[in-house]
């Protein structure tokens, strides 16, 4: 598991700018920050890849350089991950993409399930799997999320990325997913609360992404 925040740098400055009630309101600061944790997230994945030496020509000599030997396919478990998704496909630009659409289904009761809507993907029949949601709350959208991918083939691993993660999301995936994959964190932070909400996390990032839904 790799946590961006146990390590000083400029990812810190997104994290508290979407975290903090003043600035994140502002729809495309919070977009553009989510975007950028993407790349950077992207950049850090991408030192898990396989690389060969590759002989190319400069205009005064040739020279070897290391080239990535493989592309992911970039899942978006939508609506929030859009633009994480978009900050890793502007790095990994010859990327493959599919996207799931999940949403939260609370019950009169207050028990919450997520559903997922919508599916599309190219072959991951052997294929690296980046799965980009933002948010890791109680992880039953990543959970459902990646069942569904393993309907559909069997990839050869699996890097789940999210930006925000609580305790009891990374538990969930732990206790559910048996099939090999990496988990790649903005930041963990301390709890649940009683509507699922991560704490102190940053509020719906669907709704500071695009606006309110019915």
């Amino acid at each position: 598991m790799f946590v961006l925040s146990d390590t000083p740098s400029l990812a810190n400055r997104f994290l508290r700018e979407m975290r903090d009630i003043r600035i994140q309101n502002d729809r495309m600061r919070f977009r553009r920050n989510l975007e950028r944790m993407g790349e950077i997230m992207a950049y850090e994945i991408s030192k898990s890849f396989q690389y060969s030496l590759e002989v190319i020509e400069t205009p005064l000599t040739s020279t070897s350089t290391l080239t990535q030997t493989e592309q992911p396919v970039i899942i978006s478990v939508m609506r929030a991950s859009l633009p994480f998704y978009t900050g890793m496909l502007n790095y990994f630009d010859q990327a493959e993409s599919g996207f799931i659409g999940a949403f939260r289904d609370e019950s009169e009761s207050g028990e919450i399930s997520v559903q997922l809507g919508y599916h599309a993907s190219p072959s991951v029949e052997g294929r690296v799997i980046i799965l980009a949601d933002p948010m890791l709350a109680t992880g039953k959208s990543l959970v459902e999320s990646i069942q569904t991918i393993l309907l559909h083939g069997t990839p050869k691993h699996i890097h789940i990325a999210a930006v925000i993660a609580a305790p009891e999301g990374i538990q969930n995936l732990k206790d559910s997913i048996s099939f090999s994959y990496s988990l790649w964190l903005g930041a963990i932070d301390d709890k649940l609360n009683d509507q699922s909400y991560i704490v102190p996390g940053l509020g719906d990032a669907g709704d500071l992404a695009f606006g309110s839904k019915l």
